[in-house]
């Protein structure tokens, strides 16, 4: 009795204290019930794989690099286009306004005894020496007064002279004038020539240009019989004067073409090589015989 007291009594004890019990038979069973959960097949975890490279977040600095790097873009090609749709513009560059588009728009000064000054010493300021550009300036009694615009040559001419018949009758020099017409052009010379119809009464006028008409030619025109008018291109009086075909100690005016404008609107001192000419036709003597007092300048 007492063995079969004692076995019930383990038996009852045992199911909640005994050691080695049911809490242990059922670990392992959920150490089964974790090891099919742990071990999943190969395209699970490629699944797996894929979630997390796709679920990975972009960081906050990368974004603010991707938005610079797109608006930087985007500010390269606004530049470009703006630069595109500029260059064309350069290139409409205004035209240069020429003396004839400059004239065209002003009223035309007469020419005065300062712009001829001014002239002659821009010339020769870096040819002379500060004291032969002294001797090169004109006293305002070397000039007679000019046109202002009002006259036509016959008119201005009896002026400016006078007495011209008493003029001309004391002129007897061959090779020589007393009046000396300068302009730009032959065609010119041919025109003013018409206009001193009123005004030469019965003096020679010659023309002294260099168009189909050679130097010699003229020479021995000046030689044959006294001329008292002379018109002509400056290129040509300088060769004259040169070659001693015309002498300047008889000259008593000289008349410069100042005011006439050509088709192009320029004046004969607006034309690089006549105003060359000229220069060099005043320095022959010319100059001098004015600062001496002999010889008279008008502005046409």
């Amino acid at each position: 009795m007492g063995d079969d007291l004692g076995d019930d009594w383990w038996e009852q004890k045992g199911n909640s204290d005994a050691p080695g019990g049911e809490e242990e038979r059922e670990e392992p069973e959920k150490e089964e019930e974790k090891q099919p959960t742990d071990q999943a097949s190969p395209q699970e975890k490629k699944g797996k794989k894929r979630k997390s490279v796709t679920e990975k977040p972009v960081p906050a600095k990368k974004k603010k690099t991707a938005l610079k790097s797109q608006t930087e873009c985007f500010m390269a090609q606004e530049k470009k286009e703006d630069e595109g749709e500029k260059k064309p513009k350069k290139k409409r560059k205004k035209k240069k306004k020429t003396i004839t588009d400059v004239l065209a728009t002003s009223e035309p000064k007469p020419g005065s005894p300062g712009d001829l000054q001014s002239l002659v010493l821009e010339h020769f300021k870096d040819k002379r020496s500060v004291i032969e550009l002294e001797e090169l300036k004109l006293q305002d009694s070397c000039f007679v007064t000019s046109n202002d615009l009002t006259h036509s040559l016959s008119s201005y001419l009896k002026e400016i002279c006078p007495k011209w018949a008493k003029v001309q009758k004391q002129h007897t020099e061959k090779s020589s004038v007393v009046m000396l017409i300068v302009c730009s052009s032959a065609l010119r010379v041919i025109e003013l020539i018409k206009q001193l119809t009123t005004f030469k009464g019965e003096a020679k006028v010659l023309k002294l240009f260099a168009k189909h008409i050679k130097v010699e030619e003229q020479v021995k025109l000046l030689q044959k019989g006294v001329t008292h008018i002379g018109v002509g291109t400056p290129g040509r009086l300088s060769a004259l004067i040169e070659k001693e075909g015309l002498t300047l100690p008889p000259l008593r005016f000289l008349v410069l073409d100042w005011n006439w404008r050509d088709q192009k609107l320029r004046r004969m001192v607006d034309v690089p090589e006549v105003k060359g000419d000229l220069l060099k036709l005043l320095d022959t003597g010319i100059l001098k015989g004015c600062r001496e007092g002999k010889v008279k300048v008008g502005l046409f």
